[in-house]
């Protein structure tokens, strides 16, 4: 039985959690799940580089998103748009 090595790059890793094809990525997701949800202006989308990875967020902006998030999920309804 042949026995395999793998080495991990760290640095290698952390190049691509932060590089902005993920960043463009998590951005195109986050914005199918933000147009789900309602759009513009209720739910707005951040992207941003953390230490060790890029994150992106949907929030909601405007008391009506609060709102449609509260009595409908609207938000939580639309995350399967993201995929």
């Amino acid at each position: 039985m042949t026995t395999v090595r793998i080495e991990m790059n760290s640095a290698g890793f952390d190049a691509i959690l932060k590089s902005p094809e993920v960043q463009a990525d998590l951005r195109r997701r986050a914005e199918r799940i933000a147009a789900a949800a309602g759009g513009e202006p209720d739910f707005e989308v951040d992207v941003r580089v953390g230490a060790s990875r890029a994150r992106a967020s949907v929030v909601t902006a405007t008391t009506e998103g609060r709102l449609a998030e509260a009595k409908n999920r609207a938000l939580t309804s639309a995350l399967d748009a993201g995929r």
